[in-house]
């Protein structure tokens, strides 16, 4: 009943400022709704003593859930598959090369680039071992899949661009996952000793697994979809290929995000090849695209109200911000360095460059990662300057990214 009743509350909330934005705002929906729950906790934050339990309500029933289990254990699933099955496989395998590098290398060297920057650029409020500042850039430095196939519906971004932006997001999350946990390994045992081979395996064991585990959901799936062609049965196996995969993938240790990503792959491009009446086509298009909305507008109303989990937020303003250039700032590194040694099949132009940087939005993802830390005497200062940077990113990058895409693209060559 407990559970009930904090969804219901929050469904509530979703849908009354998803209208306010419409009717008022007009941000772009996840955005919108963000920006009013941020509002909200910042009223409750400063006047909460007048109305304490509205306040208190409130917090208790964000502190209340467990928002890494929530995003990462169910809502993450449902999202990326919603988004991965709309997303052609052509369009993909054309941009292939930039796509697994940057979702791989990039990682790799934007969590070294942020994580070496912290520890040596001297703040106020901010005293972390080299250790944590690594995990802090391992979990800032992805970009996140929601956040960024949300907020791309609505810019003006030419296809090629917007696939690479787009399925980077989708796959990075096995590369910065794995980087995330030895880092968080190293930290909080100081026996463990990750080798090569280990760290290798651990990989090829999440990413590897999940590739071939949502290429088996997605052609069982498919095959039995293209026999029956009944709408309400289709959207049933879709529902069991989420809900059941991701049980089978915790199970076995795989990624479950690679999982829903390939899986609705395979499902959406199905879709595209055989018959299928127009009718399921057009049910299982509305059935997910309903759940990314709903799903989206619940999850920015968490980003919104955790800021009334984060305690002395105002102490965190100078490491908050210098944290925001630092992970922009090694974006760009970490995406300027590949293009000048990996050969690509097309020339990366400065331009280019830019709108892939001012396009990798951060999101929930990285709030999930940085709560998920054991309690230590860093976690708190992680954890705010994530928000930090993910506010920024969703509002500032979020809400620019098309008109900076359109400026630069203007430009002429």
């Amino acid at each position: 009943m407990e559970l009930y009743y904090s969804l219901s509350v929050l469904i509530v909330l979703a849908s009354f400022f998803a209208y306010f934005n419409v009717r008022f705002l007009k941000l772009p929906s996840t955005i919108g709704v963000m920006v009013i729950a941020m509002a909200v906790s910042i009223m409750l934050v400063l006047f909460g003593n007048t109305v304490p339990s509205i306040s208190n309500r409130i917090s208790a029933l964000i502190t209340g859930f467990d928002f890494t289990e929530v995003l990462m254990g169910a809502m993450l699933n449902f999202l990326l598959f919603a988004g991965a099955i709309h997303i052609n496989l052509k369009d993909l395998r054309e941009q292939r090369t930039p796509i697994m590098v940057f979702s791989t290398v990039s990682v790799i060297i934007s969590t070294f680039a942020v994580g070496t920057m912290i520890y040596f650029i001297p703040m106020p409020s901010l005293e972390i071992p080299y250790i944590y500042c690594l995990l802090f850039g391992a979990l800032i430095s992805p970009t996140d899949p929601v956040a960024v196939l949300s907020i791309l519906k609505g810019a003006r971004v030419r296809k090629s661009l917007e696939t690479k932006i787009a399925g980077e997001s989708l796959f990075n999350d096995g590369m910065a996952i794995v980087t995330f946990a030895v880092i968080l390994q190293l930290a909080q045992d100081n026996q463990y000793e990750p080798t090569i081979l280990n760290v290798l395996w651990l990989f090829i064991k999440e990413a590897g697994g999940g590739f071939l585990l949502g290429i088996a959901l997605g052609i069982g799936a498919s095959k039995a979809m293209r026999r029956i062609d009944d709408y309400k049965v289709s959207v049933l196996i879709t529902l069991s290929v989420v809900m059941g995969g991701y049980l089978i993938a915790s199970l076995l240790h795989f990624s479950g995000p690679l999982t829903m990503v390939f899986a609705g792959l395979i499902i959406g491009n199905f879709k595209r090849r055989w018959t299928m009446s127009a009718e399921t086509k057009d049910y299982l298009d509305k059935f997910w695209e309903l759940n990314d909305e709903i799903l989206n507008a619940i999850l920015f109303l968490f980003i919104g109200f955790n800021l009334l989990i984060i305690k002395d937020l105002d102490n965190y303003w100078i490491p908050g911000l210098a944290s925001v250039a630092i992970v922009i700032f090694s974006r760009w590194v970490s995406i300027w360095l590949p293009t000048k040694f990996i050969k690509f099949r097309e020339k990366f132009s400065k331009g280019t460059i830019k709108i892939l940087v001012w396009g990798g939005i951060r999101g929930g993802v990285s709030i999930a990662l940085a709560l998920s830390i054991d309690d230590n005497p860093y976690k708190k200062t992680i954890i705010a300057i994530t928000y930090f940077v993910v506010v920024f990113s969703i509002i500032v990058q979020g809400l620019t990214i098309g008109k900076v895409a359109t400026k630069i693209l203007a430009e002429p060559k």
